[in-house]
């Protein structure tokens, strides 16, 4: 770390950016603390007869220095602890949608040093201000200042290398409780444990001198970044298994032609086969889980639910055997369900995520799952998960805490899963869903057509049949064109509760024209007329080419088809919200 902040250690020009996830770093950081291997880094000394054109390490200063080494493979991990453990200021990172995110990596000191906790839960990222915030962007923690961190126990890792001051702040914060001797003790044990851990660090180190030939150094470079993607979990089980003599790639390309099936294949088409790992460890761990709460282990020391990639690395074979073809069906009656809700194709689903611990519950309840009374749970947890958003960033543990809970509660338990409980949506979120990249927007497309929302010019209702045969989707009421004639702003046209579902061939007829003009050349008014109130819109409005009393009105009946879908009441705020990634994109939805 000091070689890349005096410059002595570069990149080499050619070298690709940083892009390295948050989660990414905080399994580096994690694995670090603990003392375990991250790989070998290699270098090459500068020099020789093989120059390149060197630059700093993202973050580092540009001190104008000539490099003595040049790193050829292990940028992303040097970079991403440099950034982390040696700057001032936030960090540069990416979340899972590779949008950029900065902020400031903490660890949790408690956690950190208690041996069941999973160390990488014990580290933390938090936004550039310090701050915590809600779905409306009102601040629930704040670290701002170095009493909140002591006080919340959380040490920031760019202090790793020089922490006295914060040390001796940590203990004037404490010096006049009564138990402070707790705390410096905890302080002591934190230090020696994990930030000892972390300083003392070695990381095996190949370097290539400076004879090395050109043709050497790139064929070199080539070789170690073309591995530069790690083995995901699938292609590491396929390994582990083969000793075993049991094919599992053969195996999923089977379980994969059977999710082929023409009644459930237009949803399943985005399974892949560590999602489909993922809800086998599911079951198997949950199975581990009921074992052993039956053999009388408390619940705090029984085998955790989980599938994380540590979990889905401890999959053994037999389980894998045994859990796969539950997984095969799961799927299919989710894939059935989500039939029954009117989402039909893979690419409306609001959250492709959600599938894997859908699959797992059905798997899991078998014919429990059968009874209206079920399908109305299940139905409710659903879309909580949809309109709360709640499945956006990482989803292990929410998958993790949602099967026993989701099965439990089907199965006559009083307490509801904590999806339903954390779900919310507030009224001004409408006013920011412009296009189909957002899970509540998909959401309530399907949401209409469950409503019974029929076409406007056949009078059709949705099936699998009418859906692909009449080529649905979602369009303006006031069309864009007329929108924009009048001056309305797009990002309020441009809103879902300007949208409905109508075949290709009646939204040609919508064409650009006011309502007034393209309704009569629909149909008979009163046919027409109820179609309309089929998909929530009032004719009379409508006809009247009202704009603003009827987005005034066709607002409030999206939030109760919201309500009737969460069995949960909408947040009626007054506050917009602030925009989000909807804005950003070209809404495809136009005539």
């Amino acid at each position: 770390m000091d070689q890349i902040h005096q410059g002595k250690l570069q990149l080499p020009d050619f070298q690709r950016d940083w892009v390295w996830p948050v989660d990414n770093i905080i399994r580096l950081i994690a694995s670090i603390s603990k003392g375990f291997p991250i790989g070998s880094i290699m270098t090459m000394v500068t020099g020789g007869e093989v120059k390149f054109a060197e630059r700093p390490i993202e973050g580092a200063p540009a001190s104008g220095a000539r490099a003595q080494s040049l790193i050829l493979d292990g940028q992303q991990r040097l970079t991403s602890l440099y950034q982390s453990l040696c700057l001032g200021r936030p960090v540069q990172a990416q979340d899972h949608k590779k949008k950029r995110r900065d902020g400031w990596l903490y660890i949790d000191m408690r956690k950190a040093l208690t041996p069941e906790f999973p160390r990488e839960d014990a580290i933390r990222f938090i936004g550039a201000d310090r701050k915590v915030r809600d779905f409306r962007g009102e601040t629930i923690e704040d670290y701002s200042t170095p009493e909140a961190e002591y006080e919340a126990f959380l040490f920031p890792l760019n202090q790793v290398f020089d922490s006295d001051a914060w040390e001796d702040g940590f203990r004037d914060y404490y010096e006049d409780r009564a138990d402070r001797k707790v705390f410096t003790d905890r302080l002591k044990d934190f230090r020696n444990k994990v930030l000892a851990v972390i300083r003392g660090y070695q990381v095996p180190l190949i370097e290539l001198k400076q004879e090395a030939e050109r043709e050497a150094v790139c064929q070199v470079f080539e070789n170690v970044n073309t591995g530069a993607v790690p083995l995901n979990v699938f292609e590491l089980l396929t390994a582990t298994y083969a000793a075993a003599s049991f094919d599992l790639r053969s195996h999923w390309s089977a379980c994969r032609r059977e999710l082929s099936d023409p009644l459930v294949h237009r949803l399943l088409t985005d399974v892949s086969s560590t999602d489909f790992i993922q809800a086998v460890t599911l079951l198997s761990t949950m199975e581990r889980n009921a074992e052993a709460l039956r053999g009388g282990i408390d619940a705090a020391n029984a085998p955790r639910v989980g599938c994380r990639r540590i979990d889905m690395l401890d999959l053994g074979m037999d389980d894998y055997q045994r859990f796969a073809p539950r997984v095969v069906e799961g799927l299919k009656t989710a894939a059935r369900f989500l039939f029954s809700q009117k989402l039909f194709e893979a690419k409306y689903l609001p959250y492709g995520s959600q599938l894997i611990p859908l699959a797992a519950i059905f798997a899991q309840l078998g014919e429990d799952a059968e009874s209206s009374q079920a399908q109305a749970k299940i139905s409710q947890w659903y879309w909580c998960g949809v309109f709360g958003e709640l499945y956006g960033g990482s989803t292990e543990t929410r998958f993790a805490a949602d099967l026993p809970e989701v099965v439990a509660w089907v199965r006559g338990g009083s307490k509801r899963p904590r999806t339903v409980d954390e779900s919310q949506f507030a009224s001004s979120r409408l006013s920011t869903l412009r296009t189909r990249n957002s899970a509540a927007y998909k959401g309530l497309y399907a949401q209409l057509l469950a409503a019974g929302a029929t076409d406007w010019r056949t009078g059709k209702a949705v099936d699998v049949d009418t859906y692909f045969g009449e080529s649905l989707d979602i369009h303006h009421i006031f069309p864009k064109r007329w929108c924009e004639e009048r001056g309305i702003d797009p990002k309020v046209y441009n809103g879902i509760s300007n949208k409905t579902p109508l075949s290709s061939r009646t939204n040609r007829k919508v064409g650009g024209n006011a309502p007034s003009k393209y309704l009569p050349t629909l149909g008979p008014e009163s046919v027409v007329d109820e179609a309309l109130r089929s998909s929530l819109v009032d004719p009379v409005l409508l006809r009247a080419d009202d704009f603003e009393r009827f987005m005034s009105v066709r607002k409030e009946a999206l939030l109760r088809i919201i309500e009737q879908g969460t069995g949960k009441p909408c947040y009626r705020d007054e506050v917009g919200a602030v925009d989000d990634v909807d804005d950003a994109m070209d809404d495809t939805d136009d005539e």
